[in-house]
């Protein structure tokens, strides 16, 4: 078992029953899943098939590193003009993380990723949604440790979405506060 996840049933369990008034340890918000993905966007627009398909695998390579779980392509489900987009086309690579992965991908996330991303100053509460969701971005996929720097070819930037069964703002904003989360 991981740390993160000894802490979330040690420490957290007990301090969210306490301050909410929780009679049953099953009542308390726990962390469901981490979806993290990444657009193709500007880097294969107007580009050829080979071309674009050498960026996809890339980028698909990278997240598979970074999640250390295969990635999923998502097509775009219309054309539209003024993007310069088909229907069928490949826009996007997403991660779905759960269980024993997704501890292990917060832990790295929280301790090793965060500190060493450029001007962080802590997540803005800002970003965790009325039912008590975070959803942040990165610039630059290179703060993860295991991207070298120097290999990189192309620099993307990712969104990772943690998803809770909190109720509300307030328990999915204790529950990060008590994991660790750096909060403003």
């Amino acid at each position: 078992m991981d740390n993160l996840q000894q802490k979330y049933e040690k420490e957290v369990i007990p301090a969210m029953m306490q301050k909410f008034g929780y009679k049953n340890p099953m009542a308390v918000p726990r962390i469901k899943k981490i979806v993290i993905n990444s657009s193709f966007g500007k880097e294969v627009v107007g580009k050829s098939a080979s071309e674009r398909e050498k960026i996809q695998n890339l980028i698909m390579q990278d997240l598979s590193l970074i999640t250390g779980q295969k990635t999923n392509l998502v097509k775009s489900k219309k054309s539209i003009a003024g993007f310069k987009l088909r229907e069928g086309l490949e826009i996007a690579a997403v991660v779905t993380l759960r269980k024993r992965r997704m501890w292990d991908f917060l832990e790295r996330l929280i301790y090793l990723s965060l500190p060493r991303s450029r001007d962080f100053k802590g997540i803005n509460p800002k970003s965790i949604d009325r039912n008590g969701n975070l959803s942040m971005g990165f610039k630059e996929h290179v703060s993860f440790p295991e991207i070298f720097t120097e290999k990189e070819k192309t620099i993307f930037g990712l969104e990772i979405t943690v998803a809770t069964n909190s109720r509300s703002k307030e328990e999915g904003l204790e529950l990060y506060k008590l994991l660790g989360f750096p909060l403003k």
